[in-house]
This record gives structure tokens, sequence and C-alpha cells, in this order.
């Protein structure tokens, strides 16, 4: 016993972060959010070039669907790719999903009424199920909890950076006849005002697709060991750049266990054949030892399935609604908080109170450039450190249990004195970039951890980016009625603190979750209990090459059967 506790630990010890595939499925990732982010700049803009808005009320609410199509059809179709991926892996939905962003980029860009570009959004919707596949890769990427803080800090970071990226390129390439009449004027570019951005994010896309294409590996568990054709070119062309004496085919730099074992047992195994980065420390082995507690077996998938959905794993998923809906709905009321004009009247508090700040523009996009950079810092050094130290579930508890107090006490940053508004400003996004980047990766962690099986993970993932999709195509919408009501009343605050209500609910759920440790069937070494070690000892008199690898020595052997007693 004390033997395969030590072996566990060497395991642990040498299992590598995947950090070139984390980099690779990076850059495929940070394609998405320049797409998804470089309309908003102009779309309201665009709207009115359509001429269907009587006024400016009109072009608002004309935005607001064209912005929500993209989240009501992702929702429509989450559940559907998320459950592809589980059939035929993740990569081919994956880089489906960015041919869908890309071509749905191109549509946009040459429409010329609000029902193109309607549907044009809506199709990118349709055949993007991105969110919820790439939080399934990492969680197949990185098999030791320990390296699960510093993963679901990477693609969080890569959303902030692209968003950072894409509102810039919507802001200076929208009407370029306008902005750069001397080179534009009279082009085609003057016809379809909105093109050039699209233009350049959809190549954009097709960078990350290829990518994706010749050096992404398959992380699903039936269908990494696939002969891969894209994969195959990428390694010729890695090894025509270097020279046959520094390139390895390995893909990170240090082998993983799994890898030595696989060169130790020849190319016979299944385990030889992967190129895959990601530390499997289940491969032809643990086949063996430990079969799978999920399994989809034909005639039972679908009950399989249903029975995936825990109770943790609904908790989990009706926690990624709420948070979804009062976010999106927050990233909608500080510009509006920000761009109304100061007012005039004197408030009667505590409730009835109007105004706002009266930044310009070019102000409050500089505000919002500021806070992307904040949330990169958040989530690149703030969480991982915060989670590391507390766990998941008590990292999340915070974050939901301070949301409710942000939205109270945003409305009443206009009341106060001008010299104070820029650090009340800036306190409150700090506040709020720290939330978001804590609860969205906890949320996704404890989502992973809750899954019995991978099989079933790309569903479950599918469901939860649905659960979000739906609610950010609500959110937005409804705080827009609600603070359009609250204006009439003469109380700003009122969709604020109907947001503080909506998270405040986030507390339910919340107090049942648990946080739970991965399963047997994720392979991970840090969580194994004494039956299960057991099993292996057994089997593993079976294994001679892979057991010679492991043994200990007499020292190793006497200080760990010491602290097994």
């Amino acid at each position: 016993m004390a033997r395969h506790r030590g072996a566990n630990t060497l395991l642990r010890d040498n299992t590598p972060f995947p950090t070139r595939q984390m980099a690779i499925l990076a850059l495929c990732r940070i394609c998405e959010p320049i797409a998804f982010m470089s309309i908003f700049p102009y779309v309201y803009y665009m709207v009115g070039d359509f001429g269907i808005a009587h006024d400016e009320a009109q072009i608002s609410v004309y935005a607001g669907m064209v912005t929500s199509a993209f989240a009501f059809a992702e929702c429509a179709s989450g559940v559907f790719w998320g459950r592809l991926s589980d059939r035929v892996g993740r990569k081919k939905v994956l880089l489906g999903g960015l041919f869908g962003t890309g071509l749905s980029m191109l549509l946009f860009g040459f429409a010329q009424n609000l029902p193109m570009a309607l549907v044009a959004r809506a199709l990118g919707g349709l055949l993007n199920g991105n969110i919820g596949v790439l939080q399934t890769t990492v969680a197949e990427l990185v098999t030791v909890e320990k390296h699960q803080p510093r993963a679901y800090s990477i693609m969080p970071f890569i959303w902030c950076l692209g968003t950072i990226i894409g509102a810039s390129l919507g802001g200076i390439l929208a009407r370029p006849a306008i902005s750069f009449p001397d080179t534009f004027a009279g082009t085609l570019f003057e016809t379809y005002p909105y093109l050039l951005p699209n233009l350049v994010c959809a190549a954009v896309v097709i960078f990350g697709l290829t990518v994706g294409i010749l050096f992404l590996e398959e992380t699903h568990e039936d269908k990494k060991f696939e002969k891969d054709r894209g994969l195959e070119i990428g390694q010729w062309l890695l090894r025509k750049v270097w020279s046959k004496g520094t390139y390895t085919a390995l893909t990170d730099k240090d082998a993983s266990i799994d890898e030595m074992q696989a060169m130790l047992e020849g190319p016979g195994s299944p385990t030889y054949q992967s190129t895959s980065s990601s530390p499997t420390l289940c491969s032809s082995r643990s086949s063996i030892a430990e079969p799978p507690p999920f399994t989809l077996e034909k005639g039972s998938e679908s009950s399989t399935v249903r029975s995936a959905f825990t109770k943790q794993v609904c908790l989990n998923i009706v926690g990624v609604g709420l948070l979804a809906f009062h976010t999106i709905s927050l990233e909608q009321l500080i510009p509006i908080l920000m761009s109304h004009p100061e007012s005039t009247k004197k408030p009667e508090l505590p409730f009835k109170f109007e105004g706002g700040f009266g930044f310009s523009t070019q102000k409050i996009g500089s505000i919002l450039a500021v806070q992307g950079v904040l949330q990169m810092i958040a989530q690149v050094v703030v969480f991982p450190w915060v989670n590391k130290r507390i766990g998941s579930l008590r990292t999340f508890w915070i974050t939901i249990a301070t949301y409710p107090f942000l939205y109270v006490m945003a409305p009443y940053l206009a009341l106060l004195p001008k010299p104070l508004r820029i650090p009340g400003i800036f306190v409150l996004l700090v506040w709020k970039v720290t939330a978001q980047s804590m609860s969205y990766p906890s949320l996704n962690m404890m989502l992973a951890n809750a899954a019995p099986s991978k099989k079933v993970l790309g569903t479950l993932n599918g469901a939860a980016a649905s659960s979000a999709s739906v609610c950010r195509g609500f959110g937005p919408t409804i705080a827009g009625a609600v603070d359009s009501i609250g204006a009439g009343m003469g109380v700003s605050g009122l969709a604020w603190w109907v947001c503080a209500g909506v998270a405040a609910t986030a507390w339910i759920p919340g107090a049942f979750m648990k946080e739970e440790r991965r399963r047997p069937g994720f392979c991970n070494v840090d969580d194994v209990d004494d039956e299960e070690l057991g099993l292996r000892e057994a089997l593993d008199d079976t294994d001679s090459d892979v057991d010679s690898i492991m043994t200990l020595t007499p020292e190793e052997d006497t200080v760990n059967s010491v602290l097994s007693k």
C-alpha cells in the first residue's frame, strides 16, 4: 500500500503542465472574442444606417436584438455541440465552431438590412458551441488538480485580451471611407462600411483555424489515438523548420509518466501511438486497472446521459445561468451609468435619485479598456492564488456573497462629488473584475470535477453553456427595460437593485453545492482511496515493465510505510 502511495506521488510530481497544448488552444480561443466584440463599437451606427428606426430608442432596441441573436442561437445549439463532441471528438467540433465564426463575420460585414444582420449573428451562435467544448478540452488536458487553477485562469484571460483587441479593431476599422477617405473613398468599403473589420476578424479566425488543424491534439479518450492528418502535416512542418537534432515528437518539453511507460511497452501499445501532450495517466494501463465507472454503451446512451445530470451538476448549471444573467446585465449598466447626464434634481434619499457621470464616449472607452487590463491581472494573479489556498467552492461562495452589495452600492456613485467619481468607478471596476475572475473559473472547475466521466463532459459543459447563453440573451433586454422604468420613476438605481436580487438568489444553489474531487475515470492521482490502491496493487503484478520504473528505494519504502501507518 505504501509502495503505491509512493508511486502515485512520483506520478503526481512528474506530471507536467500541458503548456504547449494550452498555448495552441489559446491561439484558437482568442479568435472568437476578437470577432465577437468587434461589432460592439459600431452596431449602434450600423442599425442607424439601416434606416428602419424612427428615433434613438428604437435604434437601441434593434441593436440589442442584434447582440442578443448570437446568445439565443448559441443556447439552442449548445447541448447539441457538446454531445457531438462526446461522439466525434473535441478537435472537430472546435474547428467547426471556428469555421462558423468566420462565416458569420463575413455575412455580417455584407449585411445591409436588419434581417440579414440578425441571420448572420444567429448563424454564428448556431454553428459555434465552443464555450462548452473548450471547458471540456481544458478538463481533459489538465489531469492533476493542482494544475487546475492555473489552467482555468488562462481561457478567461485570453477572452479578456481578445475583447480588448476586438473592440479596438471594430472602432478603428468601421466606416473606413469616413475615417480614412483618401484610402477607402469610392471603394467596396464605402458601399459596405462595416465589411473591413469583419474581413480582418475573418482573417484572424482563419489563422486560428490553421493553427488548430496543424497543432491541436484530440483530448477525447476514445478518439485521441485515431489518425490525424492535420497533426501529421503540422509535425512534418516542424521537422522542416527545426533540425533533426533539436526536434522532438513530444509536444511538451518534459515527457509525462505515461509517455515513459509507452516507450518501455513498445510501439504496439495505444499509449505509444498517442501524440497527446496532456498527461493522460489512464492510458493503456488504467484501462485494465480502472474500468471507467461510467460508460456510454449502445442502446443505453440516452439513459446514461440523463444519469450524468447529478444533483451537483444541475446545481452548477443553475449557478452558471444566474451568474451569466446578472454579470451580463452589469456589463450593460456600467456604460449607461457613465453616459447618463448629471442630474440637476435634488436627490430624495435613500432610493429616489437620478443621473449619472456624463462621461464622453472617448472617456468611457478608455475606462473600459482599463477594465480589461484589470481583469487580465485578476485572472492570472488573483484567482490562482486564492483558489489554491481556499478551494473552488469557498472562492465561489465569497464572490456570490459580495455581488449583491456591489449592485446595491453602484448607482450611489453618481452622488459622489466630482473629484471622487473616478476613484469610485475604479473601486467598482476592481470589485467587478475580481469577482468575475474568481466566480466563473471556480464554477467551471467544480463542474468538471462533478462530472461522472469524461465521456459525458462535453454534454454537461454544453448544457452549462446553453444555460449561460439564454441568460445572457435575456439579461440585457430585461435590465434595459427595468432601467427605462426606473428612469420614468426617477429611480435610476432600480435596474441595479433588481440585479442585486437576482444575484442574491444565487445563494440558494450555492448553499447546496459541494466541492467534489476528481473521479477515477479522470485518472487523478491526488485522490485515490485505499480500496482503489489495493485493486491497483493486485493488478500491477501483471505489469512488470511499468512496475519496474516505479520501484521505490528501500529508504522511500520505509518512509512511506511509516506515513501510511
